[in-house]
């Protein structure tokens, strides 16, 4: 009984994680001494690259609200409609501007 409880409420927790696709922001960063460190430059050129993308019909595929924008201090690539695709942003931060790693909400 414990177990699958366990399982239950595991499997709660996780399930809006694995279910979000979709972002409001996202910043690219670096990893030094496994430490996640933000990457300014990287995030700034992926959000320009994002904000140009028109890859189809998906909410993903274009970010016409892709912007910078401060929140918390820090300088992340913002979307009002939710355009941020993991999968794409972290394609942008990594392979196409040299970043470790992307993050987003």
């Amino acid at each position: 009984m414990r177990s699958t409880s366990k399982i239950l409420l595991l499997t709660t927790l996780l399930a809006p994680f694995a279910a979000a696709k979709l972002h409001a922001s996202g910043i690219c960063v670096d990893f030094k001494n496994d430490i996640a460190v933000y990457n300014e430059a990287a995030t700034k050129a992926s959000c320009g690259n994002y904000r140009v993308r028109n890859t189809g019909g998906e909410q993903w595929d274009t970010c016409p609200d892709c912007e910078m924008k401060v929140i918390g201090n820090l300088n992340v690539c913002h979307s009002e409609g939710w355009h941020i695709g993991g999968d794409e942003l972290n394609y942008y931060c990594e392979k196409i501007n040299g970043a470790g790693a992307s993050m987003a909400d």
